[in-house]
C-alpha cells in the first residue's frame, strides 16, 4: 500500500466515525425539550457542512496524481484540524 493510499483509509475511517458521531448526535437530540433540539440540530448542520467539505478534500485527495498529493495533502490537513476541533467541541458540549 502506497502513502498516498494508507492516508486515504485514514482519512475515510475518520469520515466514517464523524458519520456516526453525527447519528448519536441526532439520537440524543430527538430525546430533548424543543429549544434543546433546536441547539443540537444547529450544531449537527455545522457538523455535517463541515464534514462535508471534509469529503470534498478526500475526493481531491483520490483525484491527485501520486506526484502531486503531497500538495493536496497539506490543504486536507488544515481542514482535518478544524473538523476535529468541531466534532471535539460538540461531542463535550452535549454529553
Amino acid at each position: 500500500m502506497s502513502k498516498k493510499q494508507a492516508y486515504e483509509k485514514k482519512l475515510q475511517a475518520q469520515l466514517d466515525e464523524w458519520s456516526a458521531q453525527i447519528d448519536r448526535l441526532k439520537a440524543k437530540a430527538d430525546g430533548k425539550a424543543a429549544d434543546e433540539q433546536l441547539e443540537y440540530y444547529q450544531r449537527i448542520e455545522e457538523l455535517e457542512s463541515m464534514k462535508q467539505s471534509a469529503n470534498k478534500k478526500l475526493n481531491e485527495l483520490k483525484k491527485a496524481s501520486d506526484d502531486a498529493w503531497e500538495d493536496v495533502k497539506i490543504g486536507i490537513d488544515s481542514a482535518w484540524d478544524s473538523l476535529s476541533a468541531a466534532f471535539k467541541s460538540a461531542s463535550s458540549r452535549f454529553k
